[in-house]
């Protein structure tokens, strides 16, 4: 099956323009088995209340029938169940869509198909949910970015509720830019179409993308592709006569200007290019910055700062008096994690002190595996000092007796050591998207 794929990857890759007739018996038996194994047990179910435990009890039996309803076309899924989580660093909650576990297998081996054939497609400065591609290639590439001498302006746009608004017949255009194939487009269009049970209550979607199934990703990163990168590419950077660029990172985007005169108009062209095509700009949290690299009378706006994948990009002098950009954790970001490690350790500060110490250091060392990058070290290490101020503060709290003062806490944090700040990620060595700023 990989070898396939693989060679459907190398078809795209060769034919730009190739459409794909033959799609759907790749989804068969043997790839719904490799999709069932990739399942993590641990997810939570959707409507169907199937764990993979269940699944896997009569699995042949199971695959069998749901490939025969597949090929007679008799197969339809399921609605998502919406459930709603926190979102960090405010009071709102996030729609998270999930599907019923069939449905999971199916939409994973449609996503593979779909990721071999448009991964060939994506741009270098598309980075979410794609091989190869992190976070932190997102952020080298943004840093070699916004130090370009030429680089002066950001815009810092943020789309409202982005997979909620995804129009269906603008995707299935843009997906048959690529499949001709019937029973692929059928799949994709019943997934997009299948509904959501809120409450106990069906709704349609005659609308959107549910976000927290395995082929919503690719989904995304297509209509975005289409809709925002070969846009910006094709027609924005041409008219440009100064320097312009874009990183996305799934619906999270930022676009750098020389000029300050281009980066207000295509402002403006964005806000057109995106009602086209049901979507639009969060006003509130859109704007254009300043990094106040002109000389004075140039303009008189205030340099500013820009969010972008947890990190608060900043204007600064270095040591030669240049202007340079750097990065530390946002402070929205910053406040939301320290939240949640002190809820953590309330709820779980009775639980026997070796596991209870254990499991905090795996939390923290995954928080400065992120935030560890070059520049960020005092804000990690501001935040494992806070980190030790709420463990002194809630240990002493397992009983109604007081547990440490502050020397005899120093003694315990000696035998359970918390990390240290480091950087674990240079931001200044380049890797995916390399070419594009080169």
């Amino acid at each position: 099956m990989e070898t396939k794929l693989a060679r459907i990857a190398e078809v795209a890759n060769a034919k730009p323009e190739e459409k794909f007739t033959s799609l759907a018996h790749l989804i068969n038996a043997e790839m719904i088995k490799a999709c069932h194994k990739q399942m993590d047990k641990k997810k939570a179910v959707g409507i169907d209340e199937v764990t993979k435990e269940e699944y896997e009890d009569n699995l042949d039996n199971n695959v069998k029938d749901l490939i025969a309803r597949m090929k007679r076309q008799a197969y339809k899924p399921q609605s998502v169940k919406r459930v709603y989580i926190p979102k960090p660093g405010t009071d709102k909650k996030r729609p998270l869509g999930i599907p019923a576990y069939e449905d999971k297998m199916v939409q994973l081996a449609l996503a593979k198909i779909l990721n071999a054939i448009y991964e060939q497609d994506f741009l270098e400065c598309s980075f979410g949910f794609r091989p190869q591609r992190s976070c932190h290639d997102a952020l080298k590439v943004l840093n070699v970015i916004v130090n370009k001498p030429a680089i002066n302006y950001v815009v810092d746009a943020d789309i409202k509720g982005f997979f909620d608004h995804v129009d269906h017949e603008w995707m299935m255009k843009f997906i048959k830019h690529r499949i001709a194939d019937p029973n692929i487009q059928r799949l994709i269009s019943r997934f997009m179409k299948a509904g959501v049970i809120e409450a106990g209550i069906r709704k349609e979607t005659p609308e959107g993308v549910p976000q927290g199934g395995p082929i919503s990703p690719i989904l995304a990163n297509i209509y975005l592709h289409y809709v925002m990168d070969l846009w910006f590419e094709k027609r924005i950077r041409r008219q440009c006569k100064g320097s312009s660029y874009m990183v996305r990172y799934a619906d999270d985007a930022v676009f750098c200007f020389q000029y300050e005169n281009e980066a207000k108009e295509f402002y403006q062209q964005l806000l057109a290019r995106l009602k086209e095509f049901n979507l639009e700009i969060a006003t509130e949290k859109t704007k254009i910055i300043n990094l106040g690299k002109r000389k004075n009378g140039d303009n008189d706006d205030v340099p500013g700062n820009f969010d972008f994948l947890g990190f608060t990009h900043y204007p600064t002098k270095n040591n030669n008096g240049q202007t340079v950009v750097r990065r530390k954790t946002s402070k929205k970001k910053y406040k939301a994690s320290l939240l949640r490690v002190k809820d953590w350790i309330k709820v779980n500060r009775c639980t026997p002190i070796r596991e209870f110490m254990q499991k905090l250091k795996l939390k923290l060392q995954g928080y400065c595996r992120y935030y560890g990058v070059t520049g960020n070290r005092y804000a990690l290490s501001d935040f494992i000092d806070e980190t030790k101020r709420l463990l002194y503060k809630w240990l002493n709290r397992r009983s109604q007796k007081k547990s440490f003062d502050w020397s005899k806490f120093n003694l315990f944090m000696k035998k359970y050591p918390l990390p240290r700040a480091n950087t674990f990620i240079n931001i200044f060595e380049l890797g995916a998207g390399k070419s594009y700023v080169m």
